[in-house]
């Protein structure tokens, strides 16, 4: 007998609790009703500001596969996958968004690929409905992007909507980066791996948590997690403008010995522009690094849990304590 957890952090998605909840709990009861394997409903509330916790413990009476995962604050989507891929005790761990652009319904392939051995399968988005053509625009750049610039082959136009075998979940478990880019992460440990198309859906309420300022960061976030290229991009532009610089005083050196050169502002001002531009190109970059750096040796816990709610046992394992992980 085996046990299936699904995984949704929730942030401020009161209007998508219940029918997120329906659907999950319908293809699953269908999926395990002849007894041959059970399961959770892992829901991680990450400091929602509405009624999102309320529905979530007013849906337990109805559904008892339920758990409800209260962080003590807004910690952002990927700290609360991962707080929730922590709770999660299943065999097979499926992680998905709570506005149902994901469709539960594919759960059920994915459980198929499963149980044919595969430890990761991933869902690619053929068709994305309800994005604007910016959103689609700048999707396809980053997936696009992160996939040259990184030495992890992570597979283009696709999110965090996967299935995770127990042994991956429990990898993944060891790293402990602050600035997590899970997509990454499940790439880089490996292990066997397939994807599946899908058309997502527009989402069925409420606004998008990823406006543009969090898109950036979030490509920035894994770019730097997986990728040395801005570092050395910002040697070889250093070298290639030192080269410049040298060749340039050259020629004004000519110039000045047979009275060519005049002195004029406009030439200073453009090579100080010129290299200030450059220099603070170059120390941004590795602030960037530098920052992630320093996030990181503070050892501070990812995420603290307010409470774990659970009605049915899984395991005679005992219950996780509302801790930092």
């Amino acid at each position: 007998m085996s046990l299936i957890s699904v995984v949704v952090p929730l942030y401020n998605e009161e209007g998508n609790v219940p029918e997120l909840l329906r659907r999950i709990g319908a293809i699953m009861s269908r999926l395990t009703a002849d007894g041959s394997d059970r399961y959770e409903i892992v829901a991680v509330n990450d400091g929602s500001r509405d009624g999102t916790l309320a529905a979530l413990r007013a849906a337990r009476a109805a559904e008892p596969h339920l758990v409800v995962v209260d962080l003590s604050r807004n910690f952002g989507h990927q700290i609360a996958a991962t707080a929730g891929l922590d709770v999660a005790r299943g065999d097979a761990v499926i992680l998905m968004d709570g506005d149902l652009q994901d469709p539960p319904e594919l759960i059920e392939r994915f459980l198929e690929k499963w149980r044919e051995g595969y430890d990761v399968v991933y869902a690619t988005r053929k068709a994305r409905r309800g994005e604007s053509a910016f959103k689609l625009l700048t999707a396809r750049i980053f997936y696009r992007t992160i996939r040259r610039m990184t030495n992890v082959s992570i597979p283009v136009d696709t999110g965090d909507f996967r299935l995770m075998s127990r042994r991956v979940v429990d990898a993944l478990a060891q790293t402990r980066e602050k600035h997590r880019f899970l997509r990454g992460l499940v790439s880089w440990v490996g292990f066997k791996q397939i994807g599946i198309e899908y058309e997502r859906d527009a989402r069925h309420a409420g606004e998008t948590k990823y406006p543009v300022s969090k898109m950036l960061r979030f490509a920035i976030d894994g770019i730097t997690s997986f990728s040395e290229i801005p570092l050395r991009f910002a040697t070889y532009l250093g070298f290639g403008v030192s080269v410049s610089a040298f060749v340039y005083a050259i020629v004004v050196l000519i110039l000045k010995v047979y009275g060519y050169n005049e002195p004029g502002y406009t030439s200073m001002m453009v090579a100080i522009l010129f290299l200030g531009g450059v220099q603070l190109i170059t120390i941004g970059i590795a602030g960037e690094y530098l920052g992630r750096i320093y996030d990181q040796v503070k050892e501070r816990p990812l995420y603290f849990l307010s409470s774990v709610e659970r009605t049915v046992p899984v395991a005679a394992a005992p219950e996780p304590e509302p801790v930092s992980q």
